[in-house]
């Protein structure tokens, strides 16, 4: 529960209200993260937030986090200069199971900066690609000035099959328009053998997993990442409570299998 202080070594703008910082540990030893993980960021004299982790995982190191600045604490984050120290708590929660799997295609579908928590499954299979059948990459933002990683992604599709698409469009945009689950429906693997690794807006999620189903993947190999009102990240609170589980404790990844009974009562 006590937070630990961490520098950050280096911040990154990303768009014009999401940063990615790069945190080294002051104190005790370097954190080694599993995919899909959060951690607690505690500004001093602000507060405390979670925010998934989104660098490279399995890796003892720097801890990297892409934030949006959203409310007084993101933006106090997003604010830190390097230099300065912040106190982080974790990892927290559980993770994407990537070796699940292996040996199959991998869909991976996010939504603005649902991309982050993301990112580490990418950068997994990219350090993995043997292990893996077709790759997909399918993302999207509301405009492209809201695109994250854009330099990554280009690099992405020397290896992966990475389609992105905008909500709306400028004249100088080439790529698809239209909401990320309409993707799906051109997204070439076979849904016999597919893990999909899914993280946006709920009602993006909503109609990712309705497309994927109707693709027919799975819903036991379809898997979402539920970041809702988590507030300890050690399962006390209570805030956190979605059907007989907590997800900073439980979560904050789960199946559509597991999700699907839940998600069916009226506003739970």
């Amino acid at each position: 529960m006590t937070p630990l202080p961490f520098r950050v070594v280096d911040r990154r703008q990303d768009t014009a209200d999401t940063w990615t910082l790069t945190f080294e540990a002051l104190v005790g030893e370097r954190p080694t993260i599993e995919p899909g993980q959060f951690m607690m960021v505690y500004v001093f004299g602000v507060g405390e937030v979670p925010i998934s982790v989104s660098g490279p995982p399995r890796r003892p190191g720097p801890v990297v986090l892409t934030v949006r600045a959203v409310g007084a604490v993101t933006q106090a984050i997003c604010a830190s200069a390097p230099g300065s120290v912040l106190g982080l708590r974790g990892p927290f929660g559980n993770s994407w199971p990537i070796e699940r799997a292996a040996d199959g295609d991998v869909v991976v579908v996010a939504g603005g900066i649902g991309l982050a928590p993301l990112r580490p499954v990418v950068l997994w299979t990219l350090d993995h690609l043997a292990d893996y059948g077709t790759v997909s990459v399918l993302y999207g933002a509301r405009t492209p000035a809201d695109l994250l990683y854009t330099a990554q992604l280009a690099d992405w599709r020397r290896d992966l099959a990475v389609e992105v698409t905008v909500d709306a469009a400028e004249p100088d945009w080439r790529g698809h328009v239209g909401v990320v689950p309409k993707l799906i429906d051109g997204a070439i693997f076979s849904p016999e053998a597919t893990t999909a690794f899914v993280c946006g807006p709920e009602i993006m999620m909503h109609f990712a997993v309705e497309a994927l189903l109707a693709r027919g993947v799975t819903p036991a190999r379809i898997m979402l990442s539920m970041e809702r009102d988590m507030r300890c990240g050690v399962g006390l609170c209570g805030h956190c409570q979605l059907g007989p589980t907590l997800i900073c404790r439980d979560g904050p990844v789960y199946s559509q299998e597991e999700l699907a009974p839940w998600l069916e009562v009226r506003e739970l």
